[in-house]
């Protein structure tokens, strides 16, 4: 049984983790940490008997780490990011800020809240952009990998060092041509006419499409578009029906008539993303708290009559 206890680790062993886990070898991470490789091997041995775990083996001419080093590697960023606010902590200044934070949305919620978001944030803070990516269906690694600040959409991934908060519930409605048929009379007219819908990239289906299926609602689909924005250009002219989100029709549905389904529909939550290291970071908890602002302020002019 080893002597070792949890006191026994400090911030250098939490980095000496990281940074063998990034280079993916004793050379590359020596390099990193501007140490020699001895150095290195000798704290990762101290870092073994820790923790109980071999933590890295080989794979070609590298090393990888165990899934139990994938673990304790993330926790380990956390803490480097909670140390270094510890040591620093600065007063944070928006009117001071020089930084690009990263966006992950879909079409409607990129739409519907970043424009609002970008203008709320450049007026106290002219130094901040935006980098807005398209999420898709999102993963944990997306905020994990550093490459994205802010994750917004209505199935967050279930992983316990991502967090979480509510923007804004929203409805489903049934999207048609009004020029060229009535809204559906019954399940029945529904359930006959061709529908549209979005299938995304990584084949993950609307939450109402999966929803309506369990209930043995069965739709004929006779196109599958990528995003909201290809909807409208399907729907025009034409006979067919898309059930989605009311706040399209504020946006990249405008013009198009709207009905409520002919059955119940579950609500649509949306949600905001962020990975656990930024918990307390200052400038990114002025940006969650500028979303949650911008949020209601959109979502309730959208609904008022």
């Amino acid at each position: 049984m080893s002597h070792f206890d949890h006191l026994d680790i400090d911030g250098r062993l939490l980095r000496l983790l990281v940074a063998v886990r990034d280079a993916g070898s004793i050379t590359g991470a020596a390099e990193r940490l501007g140490v020699s490789q001895s150095a290195v091997s000798h704290q990762l041995d101290r870092l073994r008997a820790i923790v109980g775990d071999t933590l890295f083996v080989k794979a070609g001419r590298g090393i990888v780490p165990t899934a139990r080093a994938e673990s304790l590697a993330m926790q380990a960023d956390v803490l480097l990011d909670e140390l270094r606010r510890f040591a620093t902590a600065p007063a944070f200044d928006p009117a001071r800020l020089q930084r690009s934070f990263t966006i992950a949305a879909n079409d409607l919620q990129r739409d519907l809240l970043l424009p609002e978001l970008l203008e709320r944030l450049r007026a106290v803070a002219p130094g901040v952009t935006l980098r807005v990516i398209n999420s898709g269906a999102p993963t944990a690694d997306m905020l994990r990998d550093r490459g994205c600040d802010l994750v917004v959409s209505p199935r967050p991934p279930d992983a316990a060092d991502v967090m979480l908060t509510r923007l804004f519930d929203d409805d489903y409605r049934v999207y048609y041509d009004g020029a060229v048929r009535a809204a559906p009379l019954d399940l029945d007219d529904y359930l006959g006419a061709e529908h549209i819908t979005v299938l995304y990239e990584s084949a993950r289906h609307l939450d109402i499409d999966e929803a309506l299926l369990a209930r043995g609602i069965e739709r004929r689909f006779v196109v599958q578009v990528p995003g909201f924005a290809g909807i409208a250009s399907f729907l025009r002219g034409t006979r067919r029906l898309a059930t989605l989100p009311s706040l399209l029709a504020g946006g990249l549905l405008g013009g198009l008539s709207t009905a409520l389904p002919p059955v119940p529909c579950p609500p649509m939550p949306m949600y905001m993303l962020w990975h656990l290291r930024h918990r307390h970071e200052p400038a990114h908890v002025w940006l969650r708290d500028s979303l949650v602002a911008v949020a209601a302020d959109v979502v309730g002019a959208h609904r008022r009559p």
